[in-house]
């Protein structure tokens, strides 16, 4: 019999995101929820974890275990994935097994700010021993509550800041619409986060990549600098770095826009 194909993480996470809406299902971790995440991403960290100790602390989340090589990349994965089966809306971490990681690549608003998922995966593709932490549900479901962004007590929130507290740094995907701001493509800023090296190696690279930026540390832009974002907020005391990135819809919806920002975003945070 031929080989069945493995699990490819562009159709699950593409499954996910299509399926979201305002209705969504959605309630907030309780506390022993959000420890029981702050301990997984510690084992996933752990270069002693093996998949089996890493699976059954997402899986005692709601999230179902995937694992396969990339069919884009060759690497090996770990994808933990809301099952959709009940209110924990959870998401979805994808993890590189080829290297320890250092970076997360953070979609907290899939469905809502439209492609950012696919620019994420893009991004997650090119950037070897990254995570990609996506939102499990639409941002309006829940009363707002699964507005991540703005939300500390989402089960987001503990992993990214038990990522950021373990040195990872983090760039988080957002977009705007273009009335919003029409003189950028593009909105750089660390929200309440010190504006550490990275965000500016970014920004300059999103303009040598063609982009017209705004950097958040230079000019105001328009309200989109995420200064109450919750994660940035959390990343604030920490020397790990935040880097909140919004990108206006006529650059999401163009494919090649989108390759050409996550090839900007990749020879940037692989740079050192």
């Amino acid at each position: 019999m031929p080989r069945q194909p493995g699990p490819n993480p562009e159709f699950l996470i593409g499954e996910l995101v299509q399926g979201m809406s305002p209705e969504d299902r959605y309630r907030d971790p309780d506390a022993r929820e959000r420890a029981a995440a702050r301990q997984a991403a510690r084992a996933l960290l752990d270069d002693r974890s093996t998949t089996a100790d890493v699976d059954p602390l997402f899986e005692a989340l709601g999230l179902d275990t995937h694992h396969g090589a990339d069919p884009a990349t060759g690497r090996p994965f770990s994808l933990y994935l809301a099952t959709g089966s009940d209110d924990r809306a959870w998401g979805a971490v994808l993890v590189d097994r080829s290297a320890t990681p250092r970076t997360v690549i953070e979609v907290p608003h899939p469905g809502f700010d439209i492609n950012t998922d696919k620019l994420g995966l893009s991004l997650h593709r090119q950037v070897p021993a990254s995570v990609l932490l996506i939102a499990g549900a639409h941002r309006e479901a829940g009363n707002g509550d699964a507005d991540v962004a703005h939300n500390n007590k989402s089960l987001f929130h503990a992993l990214a800041v038990e990522f950021a507290e373990n040195g990872l740094d983090q760039v988080q995907l957002h977009g705007f619409a273009d009335r919003n701001l029409p003189s950028s493509d593009a909105v750089v800023s660390t929200g309440s986060a010190p504006v550490r090296p990275v965000a500016r190696r970014i920004a300059s690279g999103l303009s040598e990549a063609g982009l017209k930026v705004c950097q958040a540390w230079v000019n105001r832009c328009g309200q989109l600098e995420g200064k109450r974002n919750e994660q940035g907020l959390a990343t604030a005391e920490l020397e790990s770095a935040f880097v909140h990135l919004e990108l206006s819809w006529s650059i999401r919806q163009d494919g090649e826009a989108r390759d050409r920002v996550a090839a900007a975003l990749a020879e940037q945070l692989t740079s050192v």
